[in-house]
């Protein structure tokens, strides 16, 4: 072998090398990644549902006017507008599963900040 052959060589074996670590590294932080977007997508769904719930319970004529809950909603709902700042990494997963998961029931997306304006 020449020398120009074992310089070749020595090249496409690092070359080879450092394509399957940067193909590895690449594949772990992408998993890590929809991880955390699925995470996040389930704790926006679950404060929606915390709003929500407070939202009924405001509704209803035992505590309708109640400053706490009123403050409570309020709280609840900055802190899902908030939130939804992050909607670009939790919408990565939600995606994939609106086009495997179909459903018959059409979901229902009630903006409660309009909601909140209308008791206030």
């Amino acid at each position: 072998m020449s020398r120009l052959e074992i310089i070749l060589s020595a090249a496409l074996v690092i070359s080879m090398l450092f394509n399957i670590g940067i193909f590895i590294y690449a594949r772990s932080a992408i998993s890590r990644l929809l991880f955390v977007s699925e995470e996040l997508g389930d704790f926006q769904n679950m404060v929606n549902a915390f709003a929500k719930h407070v939202k009924s319970v405001y509704e209803l004529e035992m505590f309708y006017g109640d400053a706490t809950l009123e403050h409570l909603l309020n709280h609840a709902i900055s802190f899902n507008e908030q939130l939804e700042t992050f909607e670009f990494i939790y919408s990565l997963t939600e995606e994939q599963f609106d086009e495997s998961e179909q459903s018959d029931e059409p979901e229902e997306d009630e903006d409660l900040s309009d909601d909140t304006e209308k008791t206030t």
